[in-house]
């Protein structure tokens, strides 16, 4: 056994960690997740190079273009993606706690997320936080042995060892190790087999059991051999000849002292040529860029006199394209100006028309008002009460048709210059026609009209209510005017898979086919309706149309002479309907 101050003496020298680290495995499930993941989203320029850097183990890049599209990215799935790049480039670069912070930021979502806590785990090794390491190992150790995952169990339980080994609890340690060593045996990983021989041999020398620390150092130093990592086969040596020299075997320990000094030697040497190497080939890439330079202005020459004759010849091209072109535009510009200008003689007819028509019966209603006040003052002075009523009925009526034709105009100008302002919102019909049929009462009992509501009471539509008010008040006012004395009205409410459909009927004078298709052109106004009686412009049926269409709706008519008349309003169905 060997002498506790020797070692002490020891331990100063090769009481060191020898962590394993998991490394991607090339062909991975990962790596086959990040190929898919990029060819699903080529159109995302940032994230598909910064796959490619990353499986080219290009550290740099990969950070830079991740970062990229971080900056414009809102698919958490892709977000997880390039936090695990930047934060495995991190870790890459020996940048711990970079990695740690972007490690940090994915999300529990991600389908790898069991490499991030193994890194972390990793993380906190190097940074000697060894409880927090055994917390992260802790739940990698228990996954499923039965589930897809590609790491390797024996760098677990190897690190787990190494954790409990610095934490002075050796039960664990010694469990640890020895586990993490037959994994790693069946595995046959070298490399790894040989930090388990020195961190198991460390664990033996901690508690005193030089005896067997020493054959792991052996086992440790002869599995070396078979190795190409100078490194290892220099720290190996240096283990076995600290080893001799606490034995007193100071002969062979000199033999290890030398072969470390040549692994040493041999090292330096490799980052010697390495170095030479690297300034070689930065010499020999300046020369080549030297003649590069020359042989581009050589051929920068002979591109500018071989493009002379092309630009020129270009440039005749360009010139009689342009020519070309703007005689084209000249034509038909000159046909948009001429079919303007037919449009705004049609619309200009038909202002005139309408400002005729509704001076005309303007004129009219002031008329008949004039001569039915007349005859009211007359009948007062007679004092024939019995005249009096119908004068003052005949008189609200001509005010009541004057108004009405006022109203049209100013909604139809408000239109026109698109000033009306549209508010769509569901609208529950029966109470809409409820309101309308309070409203025209008076009206429908003096002429005797019976009316019914006949709109189901779960029905809705999505439409602007004073807009939806002033349809239908248009075609009451139509249906109203145009019925027989004792006649009836009905209103019908039906739907259909994507419109509510209202249908105001009456059964009065109806109207001809010629009239009907007037009244549904949108560039002209009906002077008469077919009846000397029944004078109007038809601009509230213009005005209908335009709020029906405003509203995302149709209007249609059906109509048979002295039959009556239908017309129907399409609005859209909200989703309330029963």
């Amino acid at each position: 056994m060997v002498s506790r101050i020797k070692f002490a003496a020891f331990s100063l020298f090769f009481f060191l960690a020898f962590p394993l680290f998991a490394q991607e495995a090339p062909n991975s499930a990962l790596d086959s997740a990040i190929k898919k993941k990029a060819l699903d989203h080529k159109n995302k320029t940032s994230f598909y190079k910064a796959q490619a850097f990353f499986l080219e183990k290009n550290w740099d890049s990969t950070l830079v273009y991740s970062m990229k599209q971080l900056a414009a990215e809102k698919n958490p799935e892709i977000i997880d993606y390039c936090h695990y790049f930047r934060a495995f480039s991190f870790k890459s670069k020996r940048l711990l706690q970079e990695a740690r912070k972007e490690f940090a930021q994915i999300s529990k979502n991600f389908q790898f997320y069991y490499k991030v806590r193994l890194y972390l785990g990793e993380i906190a090794l190097e940074e000697n936080d060894y409880e927090g390491a055994v917390r992260y190992f802790k739940e990698i150790e228990k996954l499923p042995e039965t589930g897809t995952y590609d790491f390797k169990r024996g760098v677990v339980y190897h690190n787990l060892g190494l954790c409990y080994l610095h934490l002075k609890k050796f039960e664990e340690a010694d469990a640890y190790l020895s586990k993490g060593f037959k994994v790693l045996q069946a595995e046959k990983d070298t490399v790894s087999l040989i930090g388990s021989y020195m961190n198991i041999a460390n664990l033996y020398y901690e508690q005193y059991k030089d005896d067997l620390a020493i054959p792991y150092f052996e086992k440790a130093y002869h599995l070396s051999k078979k190795i190409k990592d100078v490194e290892l086969k220099q720290n190996t040596a240096l283990n076995m000849a600290v080893v001799a020299e606490n034995s007193k075997n100071f002969p062979q320990a000199l033999v290890y002292r030398k072969e470390y000094e040549s692994w040493r030697d041999s090292l330096n040497d490799q980052n010697k040529v390495w170095a030479i190497a690297e300034l070689e080939k930065k010499f020999t890439v300046r020369q080549k860029e030297k003649e590069i330079n020359i042989l581009e202005a050589e051929n920068k020459l002979k591109i500018a006199e071989r493009n002379g004759f092309f630009y020129s010849s270009v440039l005749l091209l360009v010139l009689f394209g342009t020519g070309i072109y703007f005689y084209r535009q000249k034509i038909k510009s000159s046909k948009i100006i001429l079919s303007q200008k037919m449009k705004l003689d049609e619309l200009n007819a038909a202002k005139d028309q309408l400002f005729s028509i509704v001076s005309h019966d303007l004129r009219s209603s002031v008329n008949a008002l004039k001569t039915s006040n007349a005859k009211l003052l007359e009948s007062l002075e007679n004092k024939n009460f019995s005249e009096l009523d119908t004068l003052l009925q005949n008189n609200s009526a001509i005010a009541n048709g004057s108004y009405n034709l006022l109203d049209n105009l100013l909604h139809w100008a408000l239109l026109q210059t698109k000033q009306l302002y549209f508010h769509t919102e569901s609208v529950h019909l029966f109470s809409i026609v409820q309101q309308m049929e309070l409203n025209y009462r008076p009206l429908m009992q003096d002429k005797g009209i019976r009316f019914e509501n006949l709109v189901p009471k779960g029905l809705y539509a999505q439409a602007d209510l004073n807009s939806l008010k002033i349809i239908l008040r248009n075609l009451m006012d139509n249906a109203i005017k145009f019925s027989n004395e004792n006649g009836q009205i009905v209103i019908h409410g039906s739907a259909s898979e994507a419109y509510c459909i209202l249908t105001v009927e009456d059964f009065g004078l109806g109207m001809s086919p010629e009239i009907q298709q007037e009244l549904l052109d949108d560039s002209r106004l009906v002077a008469k309706k077919g009846h000397t009686e029944k004078i109007g412009t038809g601009l509230g049926m213009q005005l209908c149309k335009s709020m029906v269409q405003k509203n995302g709706g149709k209007l249609r008519i059906e109509s048979i002479e002295n039959q009556g008349t239908k017309i129907s309003i399409e609005l859209l169905k909200t989703q309330r309907n029963e």
